[in-house]
């Protein structure tokens, strides 16, 4: 029997000069001996080693071969040793076998507990420079000579010392790459001590990595999927050192933690990983590091080992044609059965199956992972079901089956049309999307006459979002950190998303904020380093271009887009740690540490947040832009008029907060509109208004006070409030009003040749007669434009001109007739011919009026609609306090009611100038209240002194409340009715205007008593 021997022989080296300890060198013999030789062995290799003095400690007998038939030999290798690495390399089935057959016996087992060691070390550049000459040169030859027994003057001294080899020389100093092989069990400790010596030697730093001191315990065959596995990194002593775990899948290094498929424990003399489920992430070599470090050399304890897990496909079946047809004649159809997986190492074992009598044949294909069998199915009323059944190297089973839906004689079916193939009615065909994931569908409705095709139904995803999404999932599984993980997800997310273009589907986008609801719920805690990519992906989603997908509705019971996408990020922002604001198109995050302040304040777009109070941490604020058009609007008669803001703090807040937002508003809040201030509430999924308030400032109208933290907006009224019943009182008033001044003319008509006998009363009687020409033609257009959505653009501008022109002229007329009696109180005895007071009436009445009317009209576009007048109201524009057509009509009746009042104060005033003594002073006072009170009455409609009300309506804004709704009040029923007021004071009221009708129409007046001075002067 031929017996090889790996013999560990101790004994003081010829190589070493001087030493403290002994030095060991390893010599590899093959021996053709008797057992009864051993104990001599030692004598007969003298004459083999360089030394006087050899010793011959733990021989063992580590392979023993046979010959079995001819030259091939069995060989076994003993307890705990191994096949070589030659052995492996060339013979890949035997290394872990214990036994195997060669052609020849030179083929020997080592030690499982052989300790390599691979290593660098730093030199100093002055002395070792040579190194980096040519490796044949006498200068190279020195300095590696004498730098190799440096190193092994100090290495040979461990017990089991093979071999030192110095690999190469780098550049970087002088960089020493070196081997070292231990045959015995190395002392970590020890080689760490001499290694420090080492570099005190030589003044350099060294960095050491082994193999052989760490085992690794882990399956060597195929594991099944999804099953559960366990592996043990073990030490022969505890190590002052951490321990991590690595797995290289696919040319990247993961670090192995604890997660949710995965399990690390850590003890004193080992560390294990549990994985409760195995599948082609966890595949791959797993590498097992214990790491010391000291000041000049760091060392780490390897172990490797590949885990190789079987795997199973996601099998995608369909069938060709999808609809089979059965005409007339055709009792047997041909199917092809096509089943797809996608790309696998894994090599399966694929059966065809039927549920019936049908008879699969499995048919080929030049595609590496499709599968196709052909079969012949009866147009019968059974339905066919085939399956298709992958096997894995561990026999775990994954099957797919599809029913053979035909198209009977009777039955309707779409046409083919385009990719879609025929479709029975009722059915729904499926395509799988080309270079995309996901799948398109197509319904063929089943109609009343003929089948029709539905829209097309895309599910396809870009291919760089779905891994994404799945990258996305897995971060918590435990192969490297979750910060990691997500940093890399969001920065993947961030550069798949920044072409708008390309992200613009429903599934598209769905599947972007799957990513970052996915994220949102697995992330505790993120650092800084993630934030400009976390708000760069979530800005890109907020593209304008994207409004089509955003608005998709989601299934039924599912949240939409725009709740996953608010709740995501907003959750994502309060667990990053952010330190500064980052501002990108469509999304703004500020950041403002109020530990130590009584208020907080940040601002985003724009929109100003105050948070009062303290100890809040560092307070979040984010606003985002459109996102107010996406979210479920549950108050139809408002919409969005600012963009979305949400507030965090980094603290909880048990007790309510204080929250001032002050918002810029999308677009002005029109007169009379209403806004609310809302918070959204997941619960409901809306907006409520629950602790919110709307306050105004005047500077700006978008403020809200709130006192919980939450996703805040500001909703704008889509129509402005109404004062109760004041339409149906207006058209009522202007209906009177216009009854009224038609009766006015009547009369003026009747007695005018008998009022108009003196120049005072001509003048008086034309002006009237002008005034209540004028308010009736601006009352009867204010009724015909009553319906503002019925009349065309055309008649609606007409109409305001003409309100504008007439409704200027009656008050030109007033500021006429107040002038005039003015000038008669004041100045009793002088005289205007009638020639020239109809040239100044006219001119004053008309002509200024006119002049106002045409400026403004050429000043705003020519009469532009929402420029000079509003298609929705059939009236001037306002748009703010000296914003708008309108004051070309507010200023002039504003000075004009002005002058009025002041003349009608000169008249009271002159008319309570009375003699002296004239009568009693009780009876004075009496009849200056009488004088003043009647004055009022007379002069108040005539002057049009009552639309004073009307700057307080214009002014004084419905959101005021109670007295803008008095005031709305007031100046409805003064000023609609004004025509009435004008009847009963200045026709009905006058003495003798009351008198000279009643002689015209025969009756019998009764006698009037002019009771003072008063009378005649209102009279004229």
């Amino acid at each position: 029997m031929w017996t090889l021997m790996f013999i560990y022989i101790l004994g003081q080296a010829i190589s070493q000069i001087s030493a403290e300890d002994n030095s060991t060198q390893m010599y590899y013999v093959k021996l053709k001996i008797d057992f009864s030789a051993i104990d001599n062995l030692t004598q007969l290799l003298k004459p083999f080693v360089n030394s006087t003095t050899p010793t011959v400690n733990n021989l063992q007998n580590t392979t023993t071969c046979k010959n079995v038939s001819g030259s091939m030999f069995l060989c076994t290798c003993k307890e705990d040793h191994r096949w070589s690495d030659e052995v492996c390399e060339s013979h890949p089935d035997c290394c872990d076998k214990q036994n195997c057959t060669f052609s020849k016996q030179s083929d020997t087992c080592v030690s499982k507990n052989t300790v390599s060691v691979r290593g660098s070390i730093i030199l100093k550049e002055a002395n070792y420079s040579d190194c980096l000459a040519i490796n044949t040169s006498e200068s190279y030859q020195s300095c590696n000579d004498g730098l190799l027994t440096k190193m092994k003057t100090v290495y040979s001294t461990i017990k089991g010392f093979d071999s030192l080899t110095i690999t190469k020389y780098r550049v970087g100093s002088v960089i020493a790459d070196f081997e070292i092989t231990y045959a015995l069990k190395v002392e970590p400790q020890d080689l760490i001590e001499k290694s420090q010596n080492m570099s005190s030697t030589l003044e350099s730093s060294c960095a050491l990595e082994t193999t052989g001191v760490v085992q690794l315990d882990m399956p060597h065959e195929p594991v099944p999927y999804n099953g559960e596995q366990n592996l043990r990194c073990s030490v022969q002593q505890t190590l002052d050192a951490a321990v991590t775990w690595q797995l290289k899948r696919n040319n990247r290094v993961f670090d192995i933690l604890t997660g949710t498929e995965s399990i690390v424990t850590t003890e004193s003399l080992g560390s294990s990983i549990s994985l409760r489920r195995t599948s082609e992430l966890w595949a791959g070599e797993y590498t097992c590091v214990y790491s010391q470090e000291t000041e000049s050399c760091t060392l780490s304890h390897k172990a490797s080992s590949v885990l190789d897990v079987c795997l199973k496909p996601n099998i995608y079946i369909s069938t060709d044609p999808s609809f089979p047809h059965c005409r007339p004649g055709s009792e047997l159809l041909n199917i092809r059965v096509r089943c797809e997986i996608g790309k696998s190492s894994e090599k399966y074992s694929v059966t065809w199956s039927s549920c019936s009598d049908t008879a699969i044949k499995p048919g080929s294909t030049k595609e590496a992972d499709v599968y196709i069998a052909e079969t012949v199915v009866r147009c019968s009323p059974i339905v066919p079901q085939l399956t298709c059944t992958f096997k894995n190297r561990c026999n775990q089973s994954t099957n797919a089956s599809i029913d053979i839906q035909l198209i009977r004689e009777n039955d309707k079916f779409c046409e083919a049309e385009g990719d879609w193939q025929k479709t029975k009615a009722g059915s729904t065909a499926k395509l799988r999307c080309k270079n995309k994931a996901g799948q398109r569908r197509r319904k063929c409705n089943n109609g009343t006459s003929e089948a029709s095709w539905e829209p097309e139904v895309s599910e396809c995803v870009n291919s760089d979002l779905n891994a994404v999404l799945f990258q996305a999932n897995i971060v918590d599984i435990g192969l490297d950190s979750i910060h990691k993980n997500a940093a890399e997800v969001f920065s993947f997310l961030e550069n798949a998303t920044n072409n708008a273009e390309t992200i613009d589907t429903f599934p598209n986008l769905n599947t972007s904020i799957n990513v970052l609801f996915t994220l949102s719920h697995k992330i505790l805690k993120q650092q800084d380093d993630v934030v400009d990519d976390l708000v760069g992906s979530s800005s890109n989603l907020l593209e304008k271009s994207l409004h089509d997908s955003w608005n998709t509705k989601a299934d039924e019971g599912n949240t939409s887009l725009a709740e996953r996408y608010l709740s995501s990020v907003e959750q994502l922002i309060h667990v990053t740690n952010i330190t500064q604001g980052y501002e990108k198109k469509n999304v703004e995050v500020a950041t403002d540490n109020c530990t130590n302040k009584s208020s907080c304040i940040n601002k985003v777009f724009n929109t100003t947040v105050k948070l009062k109070g303290s100890n809040y941490g560092i307070v979040k604020t984010a606003a985002f832009k459109e996102l107010q058009k996406y979210l479920p609007n549950n108050r139809d008669d408002y919409i969005p008029n600012s963009f979305v803001v949400s507030t965090t703090t980094e603290r909880d807040l048990a007790d309510s907060v204080e929250v001032e937002i002050k918002f810029e508003l999308l677009q002005p809040r029109p007169r009379n509109v209403l806004m609310i201030c809302v918070a959204w509430d997941n619960q409901t999924r809306g907006w409520s208004t629950h602790k919110c308030e709307w306050k105004w400032e005047t500077d700006s109208e978008g403020v809200c006070v709130c006192e919980h933290l939450s996703s805040f907006a500001i909703l704008m009224g889509k129509a402005p409030l109404e004062v109760r019943w004041s339409t149906e009182i207006t058209y009522v008033g202007l209906s009177i009003s216009v009854f009224s001044l038609t009766i006015c003319l009547v009369i003026e008509m009747i007695v005018w040749s008998a009022m108009v006998k003196t120049s005072t009363s001509y003048f008086r009687h034309t002006a009237q007669v002008n005034i209540c020409l004028c308010l009736l033609v601006a009352d009867c257009c204010f009724l015909a434009s009553s319906k503002p959505h019925d009349l065309s653009l055309i008649w609606c501008k007409t109409l305001v001109v003409l309100k504008h022109f007439f409704y200027l002229a009656m008050f030109f007329w007033m500021l006429w007739l107040s002038s005039t009696l003015l000038h008669q109180t004041v100045f009793l005895f002088h005289n205007m011919s009638k020639k020239t007071y109809l040239r100044l009436s006219i001119l004053m009445g008309y002509m200024c009026p006119l002049i106002i009317v045409t400026a403004t009209f050429l000043a705003n576009k020519a009469g532009a609609e929402g420029h000079y007048y509003s298609k929705d109201t059939c009236w001037l524009v306002y748009n703010a306090p000296f914003q708008g057509s309108i004051h070309a009509f507010i200023i002039p009746v504003g000075t004009i009611a002005f002058f009025n009042m002041i003349s009608m104060v000169v008249v009271i005033l002159k008319l309570l100038d009375l003699p002296k003594n004239a009568a009693p002073a009780c009876d004075k006072d009496k009849r200056a209240a009488v004088t003043v009170m009647r004055t009022v009455v007379l002069l108040t409609p005539i002057f049009g002194v009552t639309w004073i009300f009307g700057f307080a309506v214009t002014f004084l804004d419905l959101k005021f409340g109670a007295i803008a709704y008095f005031t709305n009040y007031v100046f409805i029923l003064l000023n609609a009715f004004q025509g009435l007021y004008i009847l009963l004071t200045i026709y009905l009221g006058d003495t003798m205007t009351r008198e000279e009708l009643l002689r015209r129409l025969k009756l019998k007046a009764p006698a009037s008593t002019p009771d003072s001075c008063t009378d005649s002067s209102v009279k004229k």
